[in-house]
């Protein structure tokens, strides 16, 4: 049971999980036959109760099987190590545990010598602080992140794991979507796209689905118009919004082409929604990090009934396609950045180095371990990028 590899994921789910668990499965079979592996269940939950699958014979030889499908097979769950009051709340410590020391234990335990984290900035946050108590208390483990988060805000990694398949799958939806726009008279779609802090899905979805006009045959005579197909509007968090401005600019839009779609970050206008909602008695939920679920918040919607008398839409459709996007198969782009990361995180944990390996921004990029300490959230999306300035100025946004 000695020198156990452990692989768990965690956070919300995004089209990386499944492949990069299938990934550390091929390269440790590769490189370590000898070291047993196994999945703990649902993240950090599956590792404080000890509920783990081993990972055996016919598993490896079928690790492949996983490129092919989203989610994760291990399943996922928010936990925060380091908030002990959630945890007794949920009945995953008891009374007097102390969740660090508990983890660390169960690790002990069950005889893991190296910990993968497939997660995000949440998920390697909370990696960190188990890494520093494991080594402030003489523990010998070894863990590694791989960072995945479909908003690709982590700090400094330059393209978190799944970010690439799910700006492809928001473009995806977003083309049936957009086609109800002549369901009825002087429609108002709102595509909600994930992104609590950063805009970077919302956007890279936004030139995704705009590429997918350029290629497309118009036939204005019958009512088929790129006009009407547009994006014309694309609201992200880092971003302010003149409710009023816009309003009159979209009436415009809408006189003109009979229809108004709007890509919006779900994290856009939070600032505003979030005090005025608690100002009329509303209890926001929260998870275990703090944040406002925004499926409570719901700014699809709240967007859309700003708008949708002020410039004068008949009906209005919001869509999210977040789901869609987070839970898809990872593309090709994605699983060769998967199949880098995993061969170098299988390096670095037999050779005991700790850290999250990621293409790093202050190294030009470059694939390699970044110590925990670097990692943190919350990286905003750049508003002043070229491209994305020439984006809002093509559908006079900017």
């Amino acid at each position: 049971m000695s020198e156990r590899i452990a692989i768990l994921t965690a956070g919300g789910f995004a089209p990386c999980l499944s492949a990069s668990l299938g990934g550390l499965i091929r390269h440790y079979t590769a490189v370590a036959p000898e070291r047993e592996i196994i999945g703990y269940r649902h993240g950090y939950e599956g590792l404080l109760s000890g509920d783990f699958l081993v990972v055996g014979d016919e598993e490896r030889r079928d690790a492949d099987a996983l490129d092919l499908l989203g989610g994760s097979p291990l399943g996922n769950s928010r936990v925060k190590l380091t908030n002990a009051e959630d945890l007794r709340r949920r009945g995953l410590i008891g009374a007097d545990d102390e969740p660090l020391a508990r983890a660390a234990a169960r690790l002990v335990e069950d005889g893991v010598s190296i910990l993968h984290t497939i997660g995000g900035d949440d998920t390697n946050t909370t990696a960190a602080d188990l890494a520093r108590y494991l080594a402030a208390n003489d523990y010998r483990l070894t863990v590694v992140g791989l960072p995945k988060t479909i908003d690709n805000d982590v700090v400094p990694i330059a393209q978190t794991l799944g970010a690439d398949t799910a700006a492809d799958q928001g473009a995806l939806f977003a083309r049936n979507i957009v086609a109800e726009h002549n369901f009825m008279p002087r429609m108002l779609i709102v595509h909600e796209v994930m992104g609590r802090g950063s805009g970077w899905l919302t956007a890279e979805t936004a030139r995704r689905y705009r590429a997918w006009l350029d290629e497309q045959r118009w036939v204005p005579g019958l009512g088929l118009t790129r006009e009407a197909w547009e994006v014309h509007a694309v609201y992200v968090p880092e971003a302010p919004i003149d409710l009023d401005a816009e309003a009159e600019r979209l009436r415009r839009v809408m006189d003109e082409t009979g229809c108004v779609t709007i890509f919006l970050s779900e994290g856009a206008g939070q600032h505003e929604i979030i005090p005025e909602l608690e100002a009329d008695g509303v209890t926001l939920p929260r998870d275990a990090f703090g944040h406002v679920l925004l499926d409570a918040v719901n700014p699809g919607q709240w967007f859309g009934e700003r708008f949708a008398e002020r410039i004068g839409a008949g009906r209005v459709m919001v869509q999210k396609s977040g789901f869609f996007a987070r839970s898809a198969a990872a593309n090709d782009a994605d699983l060769r950045l998967i199949d880098d990361t995993c061969r170098l995180a299988a390096h670095h944990g037999l050779a005991g180095e700790s850290g999250v390996v990621g293409r790093d921004e202050e190294r030009s990029g470059e694939l390699g371990l970044i110590d925990f300490e670097r990692i943190a959230g919350g990286k905003p999306f750049d508003v002043s990028a070229s491209w994305f300035r020439a984006m809002l100025r093509a559908i006079g946004q900017g």
